[in-house]
């Protein structure tokens, strides 16, 4: 069951890859991709056999940061995509990992903010090659705290799975 668990977590990290690269160029994080991280979440605990209860406990974290970002959303400050995606990223901390992954968040969300101050005057039309990749953050746009959320949200997912493995051997 243990590789069932880390075959899930792979995959979970590859589509926040996916989507922090969607939201890098189209700014919109697409609902389906989102369902389907936190679909995994419910494949990894089964493989996994996490307790119900415990399941119940992520659940529960993850509707209150939902009900959280949803205010924030209603008061235009995040996007529906992030406040859905946000949730999602809970449904995997759980109250265990809620805090080291919302800290690893805001620093990456930080970075993101600055990179997206600092490129605020650049048109990626007019860029070619690396130039272009860091203009797609311009500010201009909007930030793609989408990318954040998959830094933090990925080592939240995937650490648990690895470090073990790491320090056994």
């Amino acid at each position: 069951m243990f590789a069932l668990s880390v075959a899930a977590r792979l995959v979970a990290v590859c589509l926040l890859g996916w989507l922090a690269v969607v939201d890098v160029r189209a700014r919109r994080l697409p609902d389906a991709g989102v369902l389907a991280l936190a679909l995994l979440f419910f494949a990894d605990a089964l493989a996994a056999r996490m307790p119900l209860a415990t399941v119940g406990v992520h659940v529960g974290v993850a509707l209150a940061v939902y009900a959280l970002c949803a205010l924030l959303f209603a008061l235009k400050l995040l996007g529906g995509g992030d406040a859905k995606l946000a949730a999602a990223l809970c449904l995997w901390a759980g109250p265990a990992l809620l805090l080291p992954m919302l800290t690893l968040i805001s620093i990456a969300g930080a970075l993101v903010g600055l990179t997206s101050l600092a490129t605020s005057g650049m048109e990626p039309a007019a860029h070619r090659g690396a130039l272009r990749a860091l203009a797609l953050f311009s500010g201009r746009r909007g930030v793609p705290y989408g990318v954040a959320l998959a830094v933090g949200g990925g080592a939240a997912i995937l650490l648990p799975a690895v470090l073990p493995f790491v320090f056994r051997h």
